[in-house]
């Protein structure tokens, strides 16, 4: 069956202009004509142009990943493209971005950060979920959440910031990011410490997703957490430090407004000492009040909550 461009855009998720751009650029276009000049893309046409966004989504670059469709035997669109989380092909460099409107700008950004951004631009969870899996087993939960996420988490945000677009975007990235958090994270059932480590959003504050990294980091170091969760109002969180008894607390505050002294003055005091971190960038102007400490980022949290519980 034969396709016209506006019906390959839309099975893609692409614009019928980069289409056309990929046409003009790299030679992937319709090889097939009909009458009256219109072009339709014949189903290897299509297999050539997945192959493509696939490699894009895996990291390449428009040039490397064109490369790969033209070369690649066509049975190669129904096979996994790639092992490791990375676009490879023998040869190849790492390129920049491609301009033709699919990236993020991520400045300096590595290819699974630049692979993750073209993912979540084309609302594609599963490629999302896999190269963030791979990024994981690969190299780890700090790694991956400070070179991979980070990056496409701000270049997201500045999007939104300047056109006011790619809302969905970023809900479907976070929900993404927070599973491949909750799968890295062991079920830890002989904790090292012997008493709990809280991970809570400060009352009001929602942004509660940085901490599903430190929980997973933490709990890969046999440190057992307890996670609250977001907008944890302030009587339910000395309620909570009251029946756990906790060893560690740590309380997140993502925008200043929230980073409130008050909260931390207002925990409960307990028979056992309880070492309380402001983490998060609310807290970096504001006052941190005593005994309370400052954790900027998450492998300076996850070794200083250790040391404090082991």
């Amino acid at each position: 069956m034969l396709l016209s461009v506006a019906a390959v855009a839309r099975r893609l998720g692409v614009a019928p202009a980069t289409l056309r751009t990929w046409d003009r650029r790299y030679g992937l276009g319709p090889s097939n004509h009909t009458s009256g000049r219109h072009r339709k893309y014949a189903p290897g046409d299509v297999a050539r142009l997945e192959l493509m966004q696939r490699a894009l989504q895996r990291g390449a670059s428009s040039a490397e990943a064109a490369k790969y469709a033209l070369t690649a035997p066509r049975e190669s669109a129904a096979a996994p493209l790639l092992t490791g989380g990375e676009f490879a092909p023998a040869g190849s460099s790492p390129g920049e971005p491609s301009s033709d409107g699919r990236d993020l700008r991520m400045s300096g950004a590595g290819r699974r950060a630049r692979g993750l951004g073209r993912a979540a631009l084309a609302m594609d969870a599963t490629a999302a979920q896999r190269l963030l899996a791979d990024s994981i087993e690969a190299d780890g939960v700090i790694a991956t959440w400070d070179e991979v996420v980070r990056p496409v988490l701000a270049a997201v945000a500045a999007r939104w910031a300047h056109s006011g677009a790619g809302v969905e975007v970023s809900h479907l990235l976070d929900e993404c990011v927070l599973a491949a958090m909750v799968r890295a994270t062991p079920l830890v059932t002989e904790p090292r410490n012997h008493r709990p480590v809280l991970l809570a959003c400060l009352p009001e504050e929602r942004h509660v997703l940085p901490l599903y990294p430190l929980a997973a980091v933490l709990a890969r170091r046999g440190i057992g957490v307890r996670h609250l969760g977001a907008a944890l109002p302030l009587d339910a969180l000395t309620s909570a430090v009251r029946r756990t008894a906790p060893s560690a607390v740590v309380l997140w505050a993502q925008l200043p407004r929230y980073a409130d002294p008050g909260a931390v003055s207002a925990l409960p005091r307990t028979r056992q000492q309880v070492r309380v971190f402001a983490a998060g960038p609310g807290w970096e102007r504001g006052v941190v009040p005593a005994p309370a400490e400052r954790v900027n980022d998450l492998s300076s949290a996850a070794d200083a909550v250790e040391r404090a519980v082991c």
